[in-house]
């Protein structure tokens, strides 16, 4: 079970940063299609707390590890703990959908399925109190619209679908990006776009086109690392060091970006009009942080950003001694 919770704090409530927002603020708070119009949502340490099916709380992926009888005490537990937190801090409280790992369009037992599935997660979320659901990791555009059309029937909040795009630029049933988002937004989304997978070079490309193709929000999740166009997937990585050994899932550490790429890749998204951003799998609180603070944006964590203002060698404190300013072309 991954757990994600949701940085962004929006200009109206960065002053009770350090605290928890007043109960009324909270309220008010909760609905994510306004907190878009204002501006940026930043999924990961702030607005959103959501514990996510994806890595264990489906059945399908919880009977690969001998533990589908815990189904539907984890996922209570997971949207009680994901509630609590939200209420406490005056985040947004999302609830979960996925890709199943059993959706296949040429079988209708797995049709039914899937659509059990997902109709049984929205109810729970629902009970729950969700502020809105996020549907994710999604490769074929049948099964975003399924996830998406359960949304629509048992709840009465905002959905965010995205889909995953692998080494291919086409979903699993041969759609592009865009034409995917295109059938999205026309089944209802609220905000379409992309999550996990590519990082931030080889998903903004789609971004764009996508961007061209929709009315709605766009949102947009990369993995933080180094993915190229002939490995635009974070699992097709291969490092030479190793024999051009496939480097996922735990051989990723030499192709992690920096805070400068996810700060630039905040930057570019938000100047195509992108408002709900942020870094999937293998993001580190640095990368959420560097993204946050592209924006404008100052979430408590920023004061363990860097400031090498008093650097011996490249600091600019007045308190610095001059021959140690001096050194740093030599450092």
């Amino acid at each position: 079970m991954a757990a994600k919770k949701a940085i962004a704090r929006s200009k109206s409530s960065d002053k009770t940063a350090r605290g928890a927002l007043p109960a009324k603020v909270r309220r008010d708070e909760r609905d994510l299609l306004a907190r878009l119009a204002r501006g940026a949502v930043i999924c990961a340490e702030g607005y959103v707390f959501e514990l996510e099916r994806r890595g264990y709380l489906q059945a399908e992926k919880l009977r690969v590890i001998g533990r589908e009888k815990d189904l539907v005490p984890m996922n209570r537990a997971a949207l009680k703990i994901a509630r609590s937190v939200a209420r406490k801090t005056g985040t947004l409280f999302a609830g979960d959908l996925c890709n199943t790992n059993i959706y296949d369009p040429a079988d209708k037992s797995s049709i039914k399925e899937v659509e059990r599935i997902f109709v049984e997660q929205v109810g729970w979320a629902v009970e729950a109190g969700v502020d809105y659901f996020v549907a994710e990791t999604l490769g074929w555009a049948g099964e975003a619209l399924m996830a998406l059309d359960a949304i629509r029937k048992y709840s009465k909040v905002p959905a965010v679908v995205t889909f995953a795009m692998h080494r291919e630029e086409l979903t699993r049933d041969g759609l592009t990006p865009a034409e995917a988002c295109q059938r999205l937004e026309a089944a209802g989304a609220d905000v379409v776009g992309l999550n996990c997978i590519r990082g931030p070079a080889t998903m903004m490309p789609l971004l764009k086109e996508i961007r061209k193709a929709v009315k709605c929000q766009l949102a947009a999740l990369p993995v933080p690392y180094r993915t190229t166009p002939s490995q635009p997937s974070f699992m097709a990585l291969t490092d030479t060091c190793c024999g051009n050994a496939r480097a996922f899932p735990v051989g990723l550490d030499p192709f992690v970006c920096t805070r400068e790429e996810i700060s630039g890749f905040g930057r570019e998204a938000f100047a195509l009009g992108i408002r709900y951003l942020g870094v999937c799998c293998g993001a580190g609180p640095h990368h959420i942080r560097a993204l946050a603070e592209s924006l404008g944006r100052h979430p408590l964590a920023s004061r363990y950003s860097a400031d090498m203002s008093k650097h011996a060698f490249f600091g600019t404190d007045k308190k610095i001694r001059k021959i140690q300013t001096e050194y740093r072309d030599k450092a």
